[in-house]
């Protein structure tokens, strides 16, 4: 994030703008509405700028800018045309720590002014840093549709009766959620139809009902998918927006976990072979009694929770308590990795069956069904397999897979780190060493494999920084 998204103060407060070029005048207009005490400073003013300065409050002195008149002022505009000049008044406002924005001169700049939908109280900005000004103005045009001018009359009845809610529920998590219920149902419905009265009758009455119930809490276990945030489901994000905590795995990107309230406690589940941060039959315990705590849950897994997650484990658990809980599936790793690599999982000419398994077993142990494995027509999906993988291609091609079977190993698939590695069941496990492969990984087996450099049509901006953060307890 190349700037802080920050709403500043400025009703009557002293604004100066220096130059008088018609680039300014959508500024001048957004400082006079925002109530800004304006001074102009300026030789010749445009037309459109010699109109808005007969506005009430707008002084225009005829001159050049002087370092004296930054005396008392809250922000700078520059609206000049030498680069020199902008660059002077930038530096002596700098100079003074007063915010400046340059018409134009994005390094001149340290604040800039977004693209802006005004549903006055409600206000949204839309900003590209500077990068592409006409998408952040598009994008704004598309929430023009989909925030109705009347969300202004919603923002300001809920302004309105805040400090009678605030009075009759002091528990700021308690009251969250009654707002969102106020904002979601039949009272926010009220309040956009223009029926103020009855909305405000409503709302006394849902004050009322909520003093004599209890807090109930809730677990949402949510399939937070391979990696790549536009593959969640529009429940998942519902319901990623309404916990008060989250309780998350390592396969969770960063992506995926910044779409969570902010302000949400995180607690970090992950498991890593050797180290589990909280073991499974705590977090089990864990989502129980947070839950019975009257808080809502989050519990956000990787791929689906019920493939290779533990999620039946979970809401076991729960159901034994009489814990509420909602499942939210997710996009497996099998499906979404596959699907962004190239490789379909079934092909008429290739395979007529897959199969998933994990690799996390000890494969010493013959945990894994080897003749279902190597059957011919078929895919194998292999889950969490990186640091066996040698162990698991040794296995196939002992119990009969023909070592130019065609494999491939996809790294940190769907996201914008991924790399699928290519080559046999014989030599894909060497052909990776050296290249630092970063899990989460998964491999798939079988004559589907072939049809990846024909099919492949995702091509990541390959990120030094992994899209899964490096996670410890805490």
């Amino acid at each position: 994030m190349d700037y802080l998204p920050i709403f500043l103060a400025v009703k009557g407060e002293p604004c100066l703008l220096v130059g008088g070029s018609q680039a300014a005048e959508p500024k001048v207009r957004l400082l006079l509405r925002a109530g800004a005490r304006l001074v102009v400073v300026a030789t010749e003013l445009t037309p459109g700028l010699r109109e808005l300065t007969r506005e009430a409050g707008v002084t225009w002195r005829r001159r050049a800018f002087r370092d004296a008149d930054l005396d008392g002022v809250r922000l700078v505009v520059i609206a000049v045309e030498d680069e020199a000049r902008a660059h002077a008044v930038a530096m002596a406002a700098r100079e003074r720590s007063i915010p400046v924005n340059a018409v134009d001169r994005k390094p001149l700049c340290s604040f800039i002014l977004p693209s802006i939908l005004d549903r006055s109280p409600l206000v949204a900005a839309v900003s590209t840093g500077g990068a592409a000004p006409i998408l952040a103005r598009i994008l704004r045009t598309r929430l023009e549709t989909l925030i109705p001018a009347r969300f202004g009359r919603l923002a300001r009845f809920l302004g309105e009766t805040r400090p009678e809610v605030v009075e009759r529920i002091s528990d700021s998590t308690q009251r969250r959620r009654f707002l969102e219920g106020v904002v979601d149902g039949p009272i926010g419905e009220q309040v956009l139809a223009g029926r103020e009265a009855e909305a405000r009758a409503g709302l006394a009455a849902a004050l009322a009902e909520h003093e004599s119930a209890e807090a109930a809490g809730e677990v949402y276990l949510v399939g937070a998918g391979p990696g790549d945030p536009d593959l969640l489901t529009f429940r998942a994000l519902r319901l990623m927006q309404k916990a008060d905590i989250v309780v998350y795995d390592r396969l969770v990107s960063n992506a995926v976990l910044d779409l969570t309230r902010r302000d949400a406690e995180r607690i970090y589940a992950g498991k890593q072979p050797g180290h589990h941060a909280i073991p499974q039959p705590q977090i089990n315990d864990l989502l129980a009694r947070l839950a019975l705590d009257g808080k809502r849950v989050l519990r956000l897994k990787g791929g689906d929770p019920f493939i290779f997650g533990r999620g039946g484990e979970e809401i076991e658990t729960l159901a034994a308590l009489g814990v509420p809980f909602q499942v939210v599936p997710g996009i497996t790793a099998a499906s979404g990795c596959a699907a962004y690599a190239g490789i379909p999982l079934t092909h008429r000419d290739h395979a007529q069956s897959c199969i998933f398994v994990t690799g996390r077993h000890k494969i010493e142990e013959e945990t894994l069904d080897w003749d279902s494995l190597v059957r011919p027509h078929q895919t194998v999906v292999i889950y969490m397999g990186l640091a066996g993988l040698e162990a698991i291609c040794d296995g196939l091609l002992r119990h009969g897979l023909p070592p130019e079977t065609p494999a491939a190993l996809i790294e940190q698939g769907t996201t914008a780190a991924q790399v699928v590695h290519t080559g046999t069941v014989g030599t894909l496990a060497s052909s990776i060493e050296g290249k630092g492969v970063r899990a989460p990984t998964l491999a798939i087996v079988g004559e589907v494999v072939r049809l990846q450099d024909k099919l492949a049509w995702y091509h990541p901006r390959r990120s030094s920084e992994s899209a899964f953060a490096s996670r410890t307890p805490g």
